[in-house]
């Protein structure tokens, strides 16, 4: 089964493609960011970013796709824009038929780590190690849509559910 993780952001989007071959098994299949310039206006960007998402799912075919959920913020300023993202990025995955589960940054921490408030480099070094990667995955972004995406495979396999 192919699942995809999406981190989200206007700026950036983190994603991670990995393959679960068994309960035991997960193989990185691709990870990066779609990028979406400071020069646009935000309607751009935003369809940037569901074009951005289209071409990924296009290209793995996921039969499952987790997205991080927007649980606390400091500043609106930044929050809204995220949001936007957040919804962009379901609204892509539900109009392309790929079900969706989220997840948050606790629920994350706890299915790759065991511990919900893990630091964001224990996080990063056991994704490297259950998808068995040469190195620490970079930027965070993408990092961070990998865990996202080992969170789901772990909850499929043991039928739990993320929030809906």
């Amino acid at each position: 089964m192919i699942i995809l993780g999406l981190d989200p952001g206007t700026a950036i989007t983190g994603y991670g493609v990995i393959k679960i071959s068994s309960r035991r098994t997960a193989e990185c299949l691709a990870y990066g960011c779609i990028r979406t310039s400071k020069d646009l206006s935000q309607p751009k960007r935003l369809v940037a970013l569901e074009k951005g998402v289209q071409d990924i799912v296009k290209q793995w075919a996921p039969r499952a796709a987790a997205v991080e959920q927007l649980y606390f913020f400091k500043n609106l300023k930044t929050a809204l824009p995220v949001s936007e993202a957040r919804g962009v990025i379901l609204c892509a995955l539900e109009k392309m038929n790929i079900p969706i589960r989220e997840f948050t940054p606790l629920q994350i921490k706890m299915a790759i780590t065991g511990y919900g408030r893990a630091e964001k480099i224990q996080v990063q070094k056991m994704v490297q190690r259950a998808l068995r990667l040469p190195s620490l995955p970079k930027p965070d972004d993408a990092a961070d849509a990998l865990g996202i995406a080992i969170a789901c495979s772990y909850a499929i396999s043991t039928n739990l559910r993320g929030p809906a």
